[in-house]
């Protein structure tokens, strides 16, 4: 992942992702959201990664798909917000 050591990874996140930085993402394992953010900016650029190195996902996996958003928009070098799922677009983001 390529994060500029001066920029802050939070502004790569849209503002819904930015709430309860320092809630539990993870029930099952206690795994703070902002553990998860750590994770993902230290190096862990899958699901997998991220539960090696926190627990997170390791339970019954409810928090899997808020870890993958979180990779997503983390780890995308071109857009500041990425579209969610393959063709949605955002208002103002070209589509060609």
């Amino acid at each position: 992942m390529n994060i500029d050591p001066d920029e802050n990874p939070l502004d790569k996140l849209p503002p819904i992702l930015k709430k309860d930085l320092d809630e539990n993402l993870c029930t099952c394992n206690d795994v703070l959201k902002m553990d998860i953010i750590n994770a993902i900016v230290n190096g862990a650029k899958t699901v997998e990664e991220v539960q090696q190195q926190t627990c997170a996902t390791d339970g019954i996996g409810c928090c899997k798909r808020q870890v993958q958003r979180l990779i997503e928009c983390l780890c995308a070098p071109e857009s500041k917000y990425p579209p969610a799922n393959p063709g949605d677009v955002y208002f103002g983001q070209d589509d060609t």
